[in-house]
């Protein structure tokens, strides 16, 4: 017994050591942990068991019958983070370049099926040079097979994708798919296309970090959600990310203890809104002093500014925020801001967390720009978006809620449970200087001007559509953590279904 023991023991320290120490000590030399030292940060110390630890690739063309490494690139099992289950699979770039062959795809799928079935989350780290050449199709194949999986578990348990290193051709596929992605700075970069051949093809001369690097990603395409420092940094994030989730979508999402009185009054926020109504303010201000202990997780701050989402909490229970932020264009609606926000809420929805909404939107952005590019398809997404949900959706509408966008951003015509607003809202098909030119056209500048005052007293306040019931209450903005606060606790046990289909057909 004691010699099957020691060659176990062979084999698992050969398998862990990967590539070897001199390919160890080359990825450390760039900044990185190795696929083993990222799982040892990720996850709950002692808490990760490892399956397919032994499993090589059946490859014989090319002389790969002669190259075989116990585990074939990927590390792949099962952990907890903070106590709660999470399947994980790591590409280990010291293996093969982390390259994916049939068995390094077959020990992807078997976690993620092994998720799905029991309902946890999938956070996979990838650092990986692409499909293995000397397999041809197969890896391909193999590709396709985590693809699939990525089809099914969406919407069912929650997908988590670290770039950590190279993600490139068909590999960028996976994570597209995953709920979410978080890069690190310097050193991950996704592309269907390297910058070799695009300069072949196009003659364009791009960097891989111009072409798909982390601040590419996270600012200008908005594929990726978050853009971090570092391995660690990227990894510590992951954890705290992590416990905003559910399990599955038969879970609610985790529920912290939480000291922050749930009835605070805020007072600052009654003298928020500035007095002219083209001066802006930070909406991180609102969302802050309203979530418990002024905690948000904000996801694509680098992107679409113009809209903030991210998760926090109320009374220890997650909620997702979505807020029109003044501080940049105004505010607006536009291409960007439409899909950014339209995942989110549809994510919120798949995983049953309310949705709070902060509304101060002067409309869609205007300008042959985003006409030609698709706004009217784009922004119809965050419109269905918000119509489809079922969970609790609470709206406070803090100034302006002008035209279409005033319909798009949760309003009570697209089933909101609950709709408050400010004192300062103003709520009308557009602002009213606007509206006046075009009602009073060829009047004098003085008629337009005492026109414009009439049009403010009569549609420049919350009241006209709290009379016809659009909005439920006009609240004092101090009392804001305390009124959702308490719609959430009415809103715990909603019931409600759409129609039956097989699925819905959202304006892509």
């Amino acid at each position: 017994m004691s010699a099957n023991i020691a060659e176990m023991e062979k084999r698992r320290d050969a398998a862990k050591m990967g590539g070897g120490q001199k390919r160890i000590d080359a990825q450390h030399a760039k900044g990185k942990l190795t696929a083993r030292e990222r799982l040892d940060v990720l996850l709950d110390e002692g808490s990760f068991e490892e399956l397919d630890l032994y499993v090589e690739h059946d490859c014989v063309d090319f002389g790969m019958q002669d190259q075989k490494i116990p585990g074939d690139g990927v590390v792949t099992g099962s952990g907890t983070i903070n106590g709660r289950l999470v399947y994980v699979f790591s590409q280990d770039f010291t293996v093969f370049g982390g390259s994916l062959s049939a068995r390094h795809a077959q020990k992807i799928c078997k976690v993620m099926d092994a998720a799905m079935k029991v309902g946890a989350p999938v956070i996979g780290l990838n650092d990986s040079g692409g499909a293995r050449i000397q397999e041809g199709v197969a890896s391909l194949g193999g590709y396709a097979d985590v693809f699939q999986r990525n089809v099914l578990a969406s919407g069912v348990v929650p997908q988590l994708s670290l770039i950590m290193g190279p993600c490139a051709g068909g590999a960028v596929y996976s994570p597209a798919m995953t709920d979410f992605i978080f890069m690190v700075k310097d050193s991950s970069y996704m592309f269907v296309t390297g910058p070799d051949v695009v300069k072949t093809v196009t003659n364009e001369v791009v960097t891989q970090e111009e072409l798909g690097g982390a601040i590419t990603h996270s600012s200008k395409t908005s594929v990726s959600d978050l853009a971090l420092e570092n391995d660690i940094e990227a990894l510590l994030a992951a954890r705290d990310f992590f416990d905003f989730l559910p399990s599955s979508n038969r879970d609610d999402a985790p529920e912290r203890p939480c000291a922050d009185p749930w009835d605070r009054p805020e007072h600052s926020l009654d003298t928020i809104i500035p007095p002219s109504a083209n001066q802006p303010y930070d909406m991180h201000e609102v969302i802050r002093k309203t979530l418990d202990e002024g905690e948000f997780f904000e996801l694509q701050p680098l992107h679409a500014g113009n809209i903030l989402i991210g998760f926090g909490r109320v009374e220890g229970r997650t909620v997702g925020i979505v807020a029109n932020q003044p501080m940049v264009l105004a505010g607006v609606l536009d291409i960007n801001s439409s899909k950014k926000a339209a995942r989110f809420v549809r994510f919120c929805d798949a995983f049953n967390i309310p949705i709070i909404t902060f509304v101060d939107v002067p409309g869609f952005l205007p300008g042959t720009d985003q006409e030609h590019n698709g706004i009217i398809k784009h922004g119809a997404k965050l419109l269905f978006a918000y119509a489809e949900a079922t969970v609790p959706k609470i709206t406070v509408i803090t100034r302006k809620a002008y035209g279409g966008a005033y319909d798009v951003m949760s309003s009570k015509h697209l089933r909101g449970d609950l709709n408050y607003a400010w004192p300062t809202a103003e709520i009308a098909v557009m602002g009213a200087k606007g509206a006046v030119e075009i009602i009073f056209r060829g009047q004098d500048a003085e008629g337009i001007a005492a026109k414009t005052r009439e049009y403010e007293e009569r549609f420049a306040n919350p009241f006209v559509a709290a009379s016809r019931g659009y909005i439920d209450e006009v609240i004092y903005p101090h009392s804001t953590r305390r009124r959702i606060a308490l719609g959430l606790r009415k809103l715990r046990n909603k019931s409600l279904e759409n129609p039956w289909k097989k699925h819905d057909n959202i304006p892509l």
